[in-house]
């Protein structure tokens, strides 16, 4: 089974080899038919402590490192140019 990739932004990078990424997922509302955004922050391992708050990341689902951590970070996504 491959191993989801989910893209996001850095909301901290206070702890020693981990960053928190928030992912955020939109869908239409089933009865109201608008668009929901719904957020969720995920632990991600950083092993070289590269990526800083605000850079946006793609993260791979691995094997527990801790108590949270079941996510790596693969690289920096390419930021959208307005």
């Amino acid at each position: 089974m491959p191993k989801r990739i989910l893209q996001g932004v850095v909301v901290s990078d206070k702890n020693k080899k981990t960053v928190i990424v928030e992912v955020e997922r939109r869908f239409t509302h089933p009865l109201l038919g608008k668009t929901v955004r719904r957020s969720k922050r995920y632990h991600a391992h950083d092993e070289q402590g590269r990526f800083k708050s605000g850079d946006p990341v793609r993260i791979q689902e691995c094997r527990p490192m801790s108590k949270l951590k079941r996510w790596e970070v693969l690289y920096e996504a390419a930021a959208a140019k307005h």
